[in-house]
C-alpha cells in the first residue's frame, strides 16, 4: 500500500492518466488507445481474463452494435430525407429558423446516431440558410448542439446513456426504462433552444468554404501552348512545370482527353490547355518564361460534369494523418487519383499553392477527382470528410416500413413489454427481412472502432471500481462538498462536463459512473437520480469543437474557429448544467436507501 492505494490501483491510475493524455494530445485512434489500456490492465493482473474482456459481452455494447443495423435501415430508406423535406419550411425570422431546425434534429437524434443526422443536415442547412438570407455559421452550431441535446432524451439516443444504464442494471439488477431521460432531456433541450436564440449575437458570422470556392477564376488559370512553342515534345518535369512558384499544374487538356493528376513524364503538345491552381499573378509569369498564352475561353469550371473529372469539397478529419503535413511531401493525391485545387481555413481561402500549405484539422479542400470517386476507401475515409454525399436514397413505401419498425422497438421497450436487447434484435432482423437495408449495408453500418471504444469504456469503469479508486474519489468529493446530495451531484456533473470536452462522452460516462454511484451510496441515497444527471452531463459538450464528432462535422463547413465554440459553449455548459440538476431532482426526487 502506498498513500492508501494498492499497486493495482496505482497501475489503474497511471493507465487512466496515460489514456487521457494520449486522447488529448495525440491523433492516435481512440479504439487502439482503449485496446492498449485493456491489455495493460490484463497483463499487470489488475483484471483477470473474464473481467478484461467483459466489455465485449456487455449488454449495452451489444445493443449499440445491433442498433447500427436499425439505423442503417432508416438511413437507406430515406427516413431522414423525408423528415427534412417536410419540416424545415420557410420561417420568417432567425428565431423561427432555429426552432424549425433544432427541434426535428433533436427528435431524430433521440433514436438515431447524432453523427448520421448531422451529416445529412449539414448540406441541407447550407442551402436552406442561403434561401433564408442567414449565414450558415449562425445555424450549424445550433444544428450540432441540437443533436447532442436530443441524444440524451432516450437511452438509445447516445452511447453513454446505454453504457451507464447497463452498468446500473449490472449493479442493481434493475433495468432503466428506455424513456427514463426523456422529460429531463426535453426540458434541457427547451432551455438550450431558448438560450441559443437569446445568445445569437455570440454566434459568428463566417464566410463558408463553398462561397470561397464559388468562382474557379479566383484560384485557377488556363494557359495554352502555342503551336511553335519550344517546350513542345518535352516532358512536364524537365520543363519545370510540375510544381511552380506559387502554384501547381493540376490538369492538361489534350483536345478531348483530360489528364489529371498529371504525371511527370507527360509530354507537352501544341494546343494543350494547361490548368494551374494557386497564386494567379505568379502563375501568369509563365507567359514570359515559357511563352504560353492565356486561354480566351475557360474550360475548367466548378459545375463540370463531362464524365471524366469533377470538383468536390471535403475537410481534413480530426484524426487524419494529413495534419501538419504538406501535400508536396506525401503521395496522397497520387494514391487516391485526385488533385487538391485550393484550400480554405476559417472560411478564407489560403492564398498560396495548395502543395505549400501545411494542413490543419478542419481545413476545407477543393478537389478535382473522378466522377465516381469511392469515398469509403480506407485511405480516404480516415483522412477526409466529404460535404456532398452521393448516397441519396429514394423515398417510398419502405420509408414508412422502417419508421414503423423503429417506433415498435421503442414502444415495446418503453412499456416494458420486452427488454431493449431483444427489441433491438427483432428490429434489426425486421429491417433485413423487409429489405430496408441489404446484409452488406447492415454490416458496413456497424462501426467496429466505436464498439471497441464502448467495450473498453466498460472495462475501464470496472477497473476503477474494483481497485477502490471510485470509492476513494467518492469520499474525497464528500470531504470537499460535504453531505448535501445536490452539491455533490452538481460537483461531479460539473467535472464530468469539463472532461467530456476533451475525451469521448462514452469514456467520460464509464469513468464517472463508479464515482457517482459510490458517492450516492455513501450519502445513503439510491443512485438512480444521480446517474440520470450524469447521463445528461457527459453528453453536454458545447465549448470545444473536439468535444463531439458532430462539432467537427460542422466546423469546416461553417468556417469556424476554435474560439467560436468557446464563446457561446462555455455559457451553454453552465446553463444546461443548472437546468439538468434542477429538472432531474424534480422528476426523480432523491430516495434514501432502505
Amino acid at each position: 500500500m502506498f498513500l492508501g492505494f494498492s499497486l493495482h490501483a496505482w497501475i489503474t491510475i497511471a493507465t487512466v492518466l496515460t489514456m487521457f493524455s494520449v486522447l488529448l494530445f495525440t491523433k492516435l485512434r481512440s479504439d487502439l488507445v482503449f485496446l492498449g489500456a485493456i491489455a495493460v490492465l490484463f497483463l499487470t493482473g489488475v483484471l483477470d481474463a473474464k473481467e478484461a474482456f467483459s466489455g465485449f459481452s456487455s449488454t449495452s455494447v451489444i445493443v449499440i452494435g445491433v442498433l447500427f443495423v436499425v439505423v442503417a435501415g432508416l438511413t437507406h430508406t430515406g427516413v431522414l430525407q423525408w423528415i427534412v423535406k417536410h419540416l424545415l419550411g420557410q420561417p420568417k425570422s432567425y428565431k423561427g429558423a432555429v426552432m424549425r431546425l433544432m427541434l426535428p434534429v433533436a427528435a431524430l437524434s433521440s433514436f438515431l446516431s447524432n453523427t448520421t443526422v448531422v451529416a445529412l443536415f449539414v448540406g441541407i442547412v447550407k442551402m436552406w440558410s442561403k434561401k433564408l438570407g442567414i449565414s450558415p455559421s449562425k445555424l450549424l452550431i445550433p444544428l450540432s448542439y441540437a443533436s447532442g441535446m436530443g441524444g440524451v432524451c432516450t437511452l438509445i439516443g447516445t452511447p453513454p446513456n446505454l453504457i451507464i444504464s447497463g452498468l446500473y442494471a449490472d449493479h442493481t439488477g434493475t433495468a432503466m426504462n428506455v424513456l427514463a431521460t426523456t422529460i429531463p432531456g426535453l426540458f434541457c433541450l427547451a432551455v438550450g433552444v431558448l438560450s441559443i436564440i437569446a445568445m445569437r449575437r455570440l454566434l459568428p458570422d463566417r464566410e463558408t468554404p463553398e462561397e470561397v470556392f464559388e468562382d474557379t477564376a479566383d484560384y485557377t488559370v488556363e494557359l495554352i501552348v502555342p503551336s511553335e512553342n519550344p517546350y513542345i515534345g518535352k516532358q512536364i518535369a524537365e520543363s519545370g512545370l510540375k510544381d511552380i512558384h506559387g502554384g501547381r499544374l493540376i490538369e492538361i487538356i489534350h483536345f478531348d482527353e483530360v489528364i489529371s493528376p498529371v504525371p511527370d513524364d507527360e509530354p507537352i503538345m501544341g494546343g494543350d490547355r494547361l490548368v494551374f491552381a494557386g497564386q494567379i499573378d505568379e502563375i501568369l509569369d509563365l507567359k514570359k518564361s515559357h511563352g504560353f498564352v492565356t486561354a480566351d475561353q475557360t474550360v475548367f469550371t466548378t459545375d463540370k460534369e463531362d464524365g471524366r473529372r469533377r470538383l468536390r469539397t471535403a475537410y481534413v478529419a480530426l484524426n487524419s494523418s494529413l495534419i501538419h503535413k504538406c501535400l508536396a511531401d506525401i503521395t496522397f493525391e497520387k494514391d487516391n487519383n485526385l488533385t487538391v485545387v485550393a484550400i480554405a481555413r476559417y472560411g478564407k481561402r489560403i492564398e498560396k499553392s495548395p502543395h505549400e500549405v501545411r494542413l490543419h484539422a478542419g481545413d476545407s479542400l477543393l478537389l478535382e477527382c473522378p466522377p465516381k470517386l469511392d469515398i469509403n476507401t480506407e485511405s480516404l475515409k480516415s483522412q477526409l470528410y466529404f460535404y456532398d454525399s452521393e448516397q441519396v436514397p429514394n423515398i417510398g413505401p419502405k420509408t414508412f416500413v422502417s419508421t414503423a419498425i423503429m417506433l415498435a422497438m421503442v414502444v415495446l421497450s418503453a412499456l416494458n413489454i420486452m427488454p431493449l436487447l431483444p427489441c433491438a434484435f427483432l428490429a434489426a432482423i425486421a429491417m433485413l427481412v423487409f429489405r430496408c437495408c441489404s446484409p452488406d449495408q447492415a454490416m458496413r453500418a456497424v462501426n467496429w472502432d466505436i464498439l471497441m471504444v464502448f467495450a473498453g469504456s466498460v472495462v475501464l469503469g470496472l477497473a476503477i471500481q474494483k481497485t477502490g479508486i471510485a470509492e476513494w474519489l467518492a469520499y474525497q468529493t464528500l470531504d470537499v462538498c460535504g453531505t448535501n446530495p445536490i452539491v455533490v451531484m452538481t460537483a461531479i456533473c460539473f467535472v464530468a462536463t469539463f472532461i467530456t470536452e476533451f475525451i469521448s462522452n462514452t469514456a467520460a460516462g464509464a469513468m464517472f459512473f463508479p464515482i457517482m454511484y459510490e458517492a450516492a451510496t455513501q450519502l445513503g441515497y439510491e443512485p438512480y437520480t444521480f446517474l440520470i444527471a450524469l447521463m445528461i452531463s457527459v453528453s453536454s459538450s458545447f465549448a470545444t469543437p473536439i468535444g463531439s464528432p458532430t462539432h467537427m462535422l460542422v466546423y469546416a463547413p461553417g468556417g469556424y474557429r476554435f474560439s467560436d465554440f468557446m464563446r457561446i459553449g462555455l455559457l451553454m455548459n453552465i446553463i444546461i448544467l443548472a437546468a439538468n440538476i434542477f429538472i432531474v431532482n424534480i422528476v426523480y426526487p432523491l430516495t434514501p436507501l432502505p
